[in-house]
């Protein structure tokens, strides 16, 4: 497969993946104003901050309200990195390697575009966020069951399966580190009812509330569903299964075209390192600090990836 065709791929899945785990980020931070009796500020700047667009939305607007947030994170046309900019990069790449795709695949993709669009054409109201988020995550779950279920399992799978499991685990991490900046101005927080609430608003903007609560029923701790959304491997949003396939993806590839790959020796060395440690051991150092470290050991692969694979050749 020629690279521009295999990155063209590669990007599609991870867009639509992004823009998911946008919506995901703006469901947690408004699942957290709902936690607190008065005041949404430090929610709003930790879900900004999560998502590293902090300085962009400051230069826009001077305070973390619920409106300009999630206006400037979902819609706005100054901002490329808003759902609905990530949303067009995703059909843009689409366009560009349509003849790799199923038709299936591609119509999926329009569909969900237009859909967005349509949503989001008009400012977001507080009491519509529910549904519109809903819409978004159905759109992309609808993508993705069209190319499991339509695409030959060869390159062009690979490839995409790859982009979406790297943007999954920066989203699923990006997610637990909201908590941090959450937590900041209020260390004594810490254990309480509030910080359990929040901590089930996590597992719900993962969508594993529900089979969380199955596998350990009375657990609701913050080590609990940290150990749950790194290591457990039954679930396809924490960091240890977005991996493991990622692993396979990545052997297949080097399998098949016979060369090194970078990307998969630093894939193999990350799972290394997670099956060595715990969440118990990560508390200790500083989850904050596992989460930084481990965002740009993904960013690091992800770009390896492009390397090994020229997708600008």
């Amino acid at each position: 497969m020629l690279g521009k065709t295999a990155g063209g791929i590669y990007w599609l899945f991870r867009y639509l993946e992004r823009a998911e785990n946008i919506a995901r980020l703006v469901e947690t931070g408004h699942r957290f104003t709902l936690t607190r009796g008065s005041g949404s500020a430090s929610e709003w700047r930790s879900v900004v901050k999560a998502l590293g667009m902090d300085s962009g939305y400051l230069a826009r607007h001077g305070e973390y309200e619920s409106g300009p947030v999630v206006n400037y994170l979902l819609r706005d046309k100054h901002n490329d990195a808003s759902l609905r900019g990530v949303i067009d990069q995703a059909r843009h790449n689409a366009k560009l390697t349509r003849t790799a795709l199923t038709r299936e695949v591609w119509e999926a993709v329009n569909e969900s575009w237009i859909n967005v669009n349509e949503i989001l054409k008009r400012p977001v109201r507080e009491a519509e966020l529910p549904s519109i988020l809903d819409n978004i995550k159905r759109n992309s779950a609808m993508v993705r069951g069209t190319m499991q279920n339509t695409m030959l399992r060869n390159d062009g799978y690979n490839f995409a399966r790859i982009g979406n499991f790297i943007e999954r685990a920066d989203s699923t991490a990006r997610l637990l580190d909201v908590k941090y900046y959450v937590l900041l101005p209020s260390v004594s927080f810490v254990g309480s009812s509030l910080d359990n609430v929040q901590w089930e608003a996590i597992l719900r903007s993962t969508s594993a509330f529900s089979v969380y609560r199955w596998l350990y029923p009375g657990r609701t701790t913050a080590l609990g569903i940290t150990e749950f959304l790194i290591f457990d491997q039954r679930f396809p949003r924490s960091l240890a299964f977005a991996y493991s396939k990622l692993l396979d993806n990545l052997r297949y590839l080097s399998n098949g075209y016979g060369i090194p790959s970078a990307a998969l020796a630093a894939t193999e060395e990350l799972c290394l390192r997670l099956s060595r440690t715990n969440a118990s051991k990560i508390f200790e150092d500083g989850l904050h600090e596992f989460l930084v470290g481990f965002l740009n050991t993904n960013r690091t692969i992800g770009a390896l990836v492009e390397k090994d694979y020229r997708f600008t050749a």
